[in-house]
């Protein structure tokens, strides 16, 4: 049995992750941890990460919680030899490079994906290789408004995918003009990427490329979080036999 912490258990991700790993015959729910005390699934919700890493060790720690605290969530389950399974989005690359320096000195293996549906990796890596033919394209995400941080990190992750596979070049008119700031979306090497925030969506990517005489566009659409939870418990089962820090969930499939 992997023993498992879940952090941001109270969310809504979290509380859909413990159910997930409640269900999984491998997996053992051994701690919740949240910003306030409460229960879920007759499970007690502890308010200091730290003191339930040692109280419970387990040996992953499942982050779904805030931009603004996973970096140091990610880095004292390091140091509790605990390995992170991260599906929380903000990490810099620079935050990822101190991860990847901690999980070494540590020896403990930390997993991030930007996101854990199937999809919308088989997405990812469609829209690498079509853009080895196609590769004028631009990328529109659309997250639901309490989302804190623009763009997606699948949608960023898709970028630089695809900025793998061609040279970066700026699309549209040489003398085009932003007549209102930004409103040609955010760069990665010449890939515009635009974000939308309403209510009613969940998690949704467009990735469109743009041809002579022709347009191919290729979506995922993540209706429900349950959609997230295969990607999550997989993680969990490998992230013990990985080494260092392993970005996105292609590098789990076979």
């Amino acid at each position: 049995m992997i023993k498992v912490l879940v952090n941001g258990a109270l969310g809504r991700m979290g509380r859909t992750v413990v159910a997930a790993v409640n269900a999984d015959s491998e997996l053992e729910l051994v701690g919740a941890v949240d910003i306030v005390a409460g229960e879920v699934d007759g499970l007690t919700v502890e308010t200091d990460l730290d003191a339930a890493l040692k109280k419970f060790s387990p040996d992953v720690m499942v982050d779904f919680t805030r931009p603004n605290v996973v970096f140091g969530n990610v880095m004292t389950a390091l140091a509790n030899k605990v390995s992170p399974v991260v599906g929380t989005t903000g990490l810099s690359d620079a935050d990822k490079e101190q991860i990847r320096i901690a999980a070494e000195k540590f020896s403990t293996p930390a997993f991030i994906a930007p996101n854990f549906a199937l999809g919308a990796v088989l997405m990812m890596l469609t829209a690498q290789r079509i853009a080895r033919y196609m590769p004028d394209v631009e990328i529109i995400e659309l997250h639901h408004d309490n989302k804190l941080d623009a763009p997606s990190g699948t949608a960023e992750l898709t970028a630089k995918m695809i900025s793998e596979v061609r040279s970066p070049h700026t699309q549209g008119h040489p003398d085009e003009v932003e007549r209102l700031p930004h409103v040609r979306g955010a760069q990665v090497d010449g890939i515009r990427i635009h974000s939308v925030r309403l209510p009613g969506y969940v998690a949704h990517q467009e990735v469109i490329f743009g041809g002579l005489g022709q347009t191919l566009t290729i979506r995922h659409d993540s209706t429900g979080r349950d959609s997230f939870m295969p990607g999550v418990v997989l993680a969990c089962k490998k992230v013990r036999s990985l080494t260092g820090l392993t970005i996105g969930l292609d590098k789990l499939l076979d």
